[in-house]
């Protein structure tokens, strides 16, 4: 019997040997840019642990900030590959990861919003007393997380990287230990992130029962080809789909979370909560509906529709009555998702270059708004209600004139790149019919500046007391080099997308995603 038996084993070897193994190719020099977030973030702390120098102040934020302008630099030559008729874009791993302008532009995205919450959180980290390698590496591999959101291929890749983006966020979220707001902001993002995620799973389960796969490209091409009598378990499929979004995009009505974590989490990680991850979950939402359920947009267009509406209407109204500012801003980024959700809504080229081109704008202005709050949030990272915003422009002007093109860009003013942004999201709603929403988009607008004038007016208001009154004089804010370069960035970028925003709209037109098949 042994001897049967290694007799069968060496059977099974010599069939081994002359079968080759069906493995997928992988383009590694197209995921490089990935590959420098994930393995930049392992390296930096494990160099971090091994190397004392790592310790002095400001050289985990200064690697981090190579890291992620290595990643912008390894975009480039992948871009101008997707960009020849030629070769076009392509898979990278099997099928299963898709390379485009849509998710190269969506890295270089995540990757500027890792520098800017690196320099930011340089200071801040120095500043509590709570310095350390750990919240970069949290960083880096959150971002990695992202940008396999934005590239896959298929719902199953797609959660992956959507939990490697979430379990670092939620983290990072709690990592004050001594302020109690952290820890609970941290806390209630878990939970809500755990629900979210089974909605998402459960989406994914209901689209794999309804066309048998889990690819985009499979998917589409089968309800493309198949009519489906009864499609009751695809309708519940992208509703829960939907719903694992909504969450993530902090759309109403899924924002419960948003101003609590908002507030509580470190105001740096604010910052790249509100622009990274905005991107990765909005690149995944189209890449999911337009691309792959773009068949069936009759039925989830009424629901974006909805949602967007809601978004709007509910994140500016709940913004102007607000005396918090971290708390503020959190409603009004669910207004700006709002307005992201209109152009997607169109179901369009002209809607995903208009969503496209939003979301690139709204990473500078968010980031920079983030970047002034923090620094005026001085130590202890609780100095947000607007009082302690009053006469800032007799402190610090270069500070509070920076906050205002950034509040001003947010309400759409002309010559930001707020005022293209909205435009380009009204347009297209109106392109697709849908004047109704185009109205209440602009309605929404004059809400939400009155939001924004009320934070102008705080910084700017001076008495005939003000030389005597210390709170109307203005905080006492220092301004670190890394933070100002920062916000140095972030409105450079913002006036230059809206003074000259002809360069970026042809760029978000070349980033429009598509489906990619095996060759």
């Amino acid at each position: 019997m042994i001897a049967a038996g290694l007799s069968n084993l060496g059977v099974l070897a010599q069939i081994a040997e002359f079968t080759p193994l069906d493995t997928p190719e992988v383009q590694w020099a197209a995921l490089l840019p990935l590959l420098i977030l994930a393995g930049g973030g392992v390296v930096l702390l494990t160099v971090s642990s091994l190397v004392k120098a790592m310790a002095a102040p400001g050289v985990n934020a200064a690697a981090t900030v190579l890291v992620g302008l290595a990643s912008i630099i390894a975009c480039v030559p992948v871009w101008q590959r997707v960009q020849d008729p030629e070769r076009g874009p392509f898979t990278a791993v099997g099928g299963v990861i898709g390379i485009d302008g849509f998710s190269i532009l969506a890295t270089g995205l995540i990757a500027a919003s890792v520098i800017l919450a690196a320099l930011l959180l340089d200071d801040y980290l120095r500043r509590e007393d709570i310095d350390g390698v750990e919240m970069y590496a949290l960083l880096l591999l959150s971002a990695s997380g992202g940008v396999i959101m934005a590239s896959a291929n298929d719902l199953i890749v797609m959660f992956l990287g959507l939990e490697a983006l979430s379990i670092a966020i939620y983290v990072m979220a709690a990592m004050h230990r001594r302020r109690i707001e952290s820890q609970e902001a941290g806390f209630k993002y878990f939970i809500v992130g755990a629900f979210s995620s089974a909605f998402f799973l459960y989406g994914i389960a209901m689209v794999y029962g309804a066309t048998g796969s889990t690819n985009l490209v499979e998917i589409a091409t089968f309800l493309a080809n198949n009519l489906l009598l009864r499609n009751g378990v695809l309708m519940l499929g992208m509703a829960l789909l939907l719903v694992g979004f909504g969450f993530k995009v902090s759309a109403v009505p899924f924002q419960g979370w948003t101003p609590d974590v908002y507030q509580g989490a470190p105001t740096p990680v604010t910052a790249f909560m509100a622009s990274a991850v905005k991107v990765a979950a909005f690149a995944g939402l189209i890449r999911v509906f337009y691309l792959a359920l773009g068949t069936y947009s009759l039925d989830w267009k009424p629901a974006i529709y909805a949602l967007a509406v809601l978004s709007m209407i509910i994140g500016a109204t709940f913004a102007v009555v607000q005396t918090d500012v971290k708390r503020m801003m959190a409603y009004s980024s669910i207004s700006h998702a709002g307005f992201v959700l209109v152009a997607v809504q169109a179901g369009t080229e002209k809607g995903v270059t208009a969503a496209i081109f939003y979301l690139t704008s709204y990473v500078f202005m968010v980031a920079g708004s983030f970047g002034v709050i923090s620094l005026v949030g001085r130590r202890g990272d609780a100095a947000h209600s607007l009082d302690d915003y009053r006469g800032l422009s007799r402190s610090r002007p270069g500070l509070a004139l920076a906050f205002t093109v950034f509040l001003l860009a947010q309400a759409g003013v002309p010559l930001t790149s707020g005022f293209v942004a909205k435009f380009n999201v009204i347009a297209a709603a109106v392109d697709a019919r849908s004047f109704w929403l185009a109205l209440i988009a602009m309605l929404a607008s004059v809400i939400a500046a009155v939001l924004y004038l009320k934070i102008i007016v705080a910084m700017y208001l001076t008495g005939d007391d003000a030389e005597a009154d210390d709170s109307v004089a203005g905080p006492k804010v220092s301004i670190p080099l890394p933070a100002a370069a920062a916000i140095g960035i972030a409105i450079v970028a913002t006036l230059a997308i809206g003074v000259l925003p002809g360069y970026l709209f042809e760029v978000a037109g070349d980033a429009v995603p598509v489906l990619i098949a095996l060759p």
